[in-house]
């Protein structure tokens, strides 16, 4: 099996009750899309994400209401017994709410600011100052992001005039590529200067384009060894967004780079803003960085499945997964790495079912009415007629108690 590139090496963040960065597992992030004003509906969301299993949620602070929201926002939140780490998103005037809203900033878990907007010509670097002074005094750590959409006019174009006179001209969007590092790197080292620690500072590069979205990052990573969070700003919606953040985010990470992710995801109607946090933990556990569930590996089907019994099987699998999961998870301890195989003819089947540590190769177009059951690689027995499903499930129950160390014999 091929291996991960070892992760880079970065101080470890502490954001709130997760740690992020070195050696720990890569954390999911998202972002209500709720009026922040609306403190019922962003809880609702905010509970709704981190139930899911986002472990930061970030919300949208851009005047005072939303300011004094927030504060409710938190405190009921910690009286719930969520403990997820809620994150300050700052455009233009963060270091007036957060010098206005001392609470606020004593209760979030992180600010996320981005250079492009912080302020422009002289009182950029004192915003700037002024939200660093305050993360300090509050033990906060800082995002620094920058989004290709927004980016430090003034850095853009330096390097626009630069590239202009040059005799080996780059194109402009390259430039902006260099554009995006530089602001990034110029504002961790402003903030370095200023006092705040290295185990406080994550950045993040995003743009709407995955190429520029991987080179981007690389350059950082080669450049820095600052924690990173990755994401795409604008993946579009489902298909097209699901494929161009998985093939961004899974590129980045396969080579080692990143310490947090968003999927960044355009509901579609009547879509649960959750579908981001749920494609970012699968994305994570086929790459095999983190494991969430009981993986099913499903046939796809061909000619010579001549029904969809296999089909069936599999989504009954899933939905007992689903109906057990959070028992078996405070239960039987690993339980997330377990493989289960439902395939449906013989070309395949056989093959893969003993590669799962459980499978089922059903009958095809030709073979004969009975499905086989694998444990371990070894043949178990042979399933027929209409007690396949049942007999399924009672052996995958069976096998998952004679194989996870159950806690309350502990």
């Amino acid at each position: 099996m091929m291996k991960l590139a070892k992760r880079r090496k970065t101080p470890s963040v502490k954001i709130g009750n997760v740690p992020v960065g070195s050696s720990h597992p890569v954390v999911i992030q998202s972002m209500t899309n709720t009026p922040t004003t609306d403190v019922i509906k962003t809880l609702q969301q905010i509970k709704e994400l981190i139930n899911s299993g986002s472990e930061m949620v970030r919300v949208t602070i851009n005047d005072d209401k939303a300011a004094e929201a927030v504060i409710e926002i938190i405190r009921t939140l910690r009286r719930q017994g969520y403990a997820a780490p809620i994150i300050g998103d700052f455009h233009f005037n963060g270091h007036l709410l957060l010098s206005r809203y001392p609470q606020m900033a004593k209760l979030l878990d992180k600010y996320r600011i981005n250079p492009g907007n912080v302020g422009k010509g002289n009182v950029h670097d004192q915003h700037f100052a002024a939200i660093i002074k305050i993360a300090k005094e509050n033990g906060k750590a800082i995002r620094i992001g920058v989004n290709s959409g927004s980016l430090d006019e003034n850095v853009l174009k330096h390097l626009m005039d630069k590239n202009a006179k040059s005799k080996n001209r780059q194109s402009p969007n390259e430039v902006a590529i260099t554009a995006m590092v530089k602001s990034a790197l110029d504002s961790a080292r402003y903030a370095i200067k200023l006092g705040l620690k290295k185990d406080k500072i994550i950045l993040s590069a995003k743009t709407a384009h995955v190429q520029e979205m991987i080179q981007v990052n690389r350059l950082l990573a080669q450049k820095c060894d600052l924690a990173l969070h990755l994401g795409l700003t604008e993946a579009g919606s489902g298909i097209e967004g699901i494929t161009s953040s998985s093939a961004a985010l899974a590129i980045l990470l396969q080579e080692g780079v990143g310490d947090t992710i968003r999927v960044s995801l355009t509901p579609q109607p009547g879509m649960s803003r959750t579908q981001e946090v749920e494609v970012g933990k699968a994305l994570l556990q086929s790459l095999g960085l983190r494991y969430f569930s009981p993986s099913v590996i499903i046939c796809p089907g061909c000619g010579r499945t001549k029904n969809n019994r296999f089909e069936l099987l599999a989504n009954d699998v899933k939905k007992h997964i689903r109906k057990n999961l959070s028992q078996w998870k405070k239960k039987y301890p690993g339980i997330e790495q377990l493989t289960i195989a439902v395939m449906g003819c013989v070309v395949n089947g056989p093959g893969e079912s003993k590669q799962a540590d459980i499978g089922i190769s059903l009958p095809g177009l030709s073979e004969k009415p009975s499905a086989v059951v694998f444990l371990k690689g070894k043949k178990l027995k042979n399933l027929t007629g209409g007690n396949i499903k049942k007999g399924f499930i009672a052996i995958l129950e069976k096998f998952i108690k004679d194989n996870y160390s159950s806690r309350e014999a502990e």
